[in-house]
């Protein structure tokens, strides 16, 4: 299973468009994951009409379109907890894998965004991925996205940039 992953997409206050070959990418992956920030309901709905499945989550500068602010699911043998991550970027690992730890068992994955920048890392127990921004939205400095390959309980990451 490949997931797509991205997040902060912050269309259109910071960009104008989620770059051509992450559509590619999204338009490929078996399901996607976004963490939040589209920033309007058009950026929402332009995701929904690339994303061949769509997992989503409120960030804090989401239009009220429904979204819940969490959402397990599990891929490949995976549990995944998708959230925002909302609040200080001083502890925003620390915060993400506390959430993920009580959210669900293991293997788990949590996937989150908010600060922009990509991260990999292992977080009290807890693998921990922020895509970046798949736009490249200030503060980042360049689109990022992610794609996983969730199988046998496993996951394979891959960086990708624009």
């Amino acid at each position: 299973m490949e997931l797509a992953v991205i997040s902060d997409t912050h269309i259109p206050s910071r960009a104008r468009r989620i770059p051509d070959p992450f559509r590619e990418r999204i338009r490929a992956a078996d399901h996607v994951l976004h963490a939040g920030d589209f920033d309007s309901e058009s950026a929402f709905a332009d995701v929904q009409d690339l994303a061949p499945e769509l997992t989503a989550v409120a960030g804090n500068t989401d239009p009220p379109i429904g979204l819940p602010e969490r959402v397990t699911a599990e891929f490949g043998g995976v549990t995944f907890v998708v959230l925002h991550g909302t609040g200080s970027k001083r502890d925003w690992a620390d915060r993400v894998g506390t959430i993920v730890r009580e959210a669900a068992d293991e293997p788990r994955v949590g996937i989150a965004g908010h600060t922009h920048r990509v991260f990999d890392r292992t977080v009290g127990g807890v693998r921990v991925l922020n895509p970046g921004s798949a736009t490249g939205a200030a503060p980042a400095d360049r689109a990022t996205m992610l794609t996983v390959e969730a199988l046998d309980g496993e996951v394979d990451v891959t960086v990708h940039e624009a």
